[in-house]
Parts: C-alpha cells; sequence; structure tokens
C-alpha cells in the first residue's frame, strides 16, 4: 500500500503539494513591485524549479519563485538581481471549487534566498494560492483574494 503524500509546510513555503495554475508571466515579462523596498518595476529573468523542454519560454504562475532583474526603482535597487514571489497575475486562473481569478495587473515581491520578505508592507491584494504556499507574505499582506 503506497504512503499518502504530506504537505510539508515551512518558512520557506510548501515543498510537495501544488494545485494546477495558468502560467501567465513568460521570461522577460515586466511586473510591478508590490512592496516598499524601493524597487518599481521588476523584469522575470528566470523561473525557480523550472523543468524545460526544448525551445519552450520558461513561464511563472502565481505563487511561484522567480529570479528578477530591478529595472526602476531606486539607485541602488537598480540593475540588482533578486528571487521574487509573483503575487498576482493579470491572466486568468481556475481554482480547484471552479471559480476563475484575474487581477489587473502582475505583481510580485522581492525576497531573500532564505525565503524572508525584504520589505515590510505588500500593497494592493494578494492571491491565495500565493498566501498559502508562503506564510511570511500571508502574513505582511492587508487583503487576501
Amino acid at each position: 500500500m503506497p504512503v499518502p503524500k504530506t504537505r510539508a509546510v515551512s518558512a520557506k513555503g510548501i515543498l510537495e503539494y501544488r494545485p494546477h495554475i495558468t502560467k501567465g508571466l513568460p521570461v522577460g515579462s515586466v511586473v510591478h513591485c508590490a512592496d516598499n523596498t524601493g524597487a518599481r518595476n521588476l523584469r522575470i529573468i528566470q523561473v525557480i524549479g523550472y523543468k524545460g523542454r526544448l525551445r519552450r519560454n520558461p513561464s511563472a504562475c502565481v505563487g511561484d519563485m522567480v529570479m528578477v532583474s530591478v529595472k526602476r526603482g531606486t539607485p541602488d535597487m537598480r540593475k540588482q538581481i533578486f528571487p521574487a514571489v509573483i503575487v498576482r497575475q493579470a491572466k486568468l486562473f481556475r481554482r480547484p471549487e471552479g471559480a476563475w481569478i484575474q487581477f489587473e495587473d502582475n505583481a510580485a515581491v522581492i525576497m531573500t534566498p532564505e525565503g524572508e520578505l525584504k520589505g515590510s508592507e505588500i500593497r494592493g491584494p494578494v492571491a491565495r494560492e500565493a498566501a498559502e504556499r508562503w506564510p511570511r507574505v500571508a502574513s505582511s499582506s492587508s487583503i487576501i483574494v
């Protein structure tokens, strides 16, 4: 008899189980920065944990950790590379209960390599999928949709 999978939860995020979400942010997309770190626009340069296929662009969705380059922001933040978590996407995605969710913009929050938030607050709504996967994002967000 197979052993059922467990959901291991840590400060760095859920390690195993993840529902399927439509990937709406390919590499090269520019997203808004939803925290107070001083960055304004972020360009996605890599999707962490992406297992690829030849000639297919890596894409990210809500809750994914990506590597971003700061395109607009304070001079000390610009041209730096950070890990970030996607908290909103404009592409429609379906929840397991059947609801379709869409946000007005694409947004991410900058993290540290250890999984902590770099900023102290998150502006705007955060998708429930990102909040469930990243407990630190959930604790500092004001609205979870």
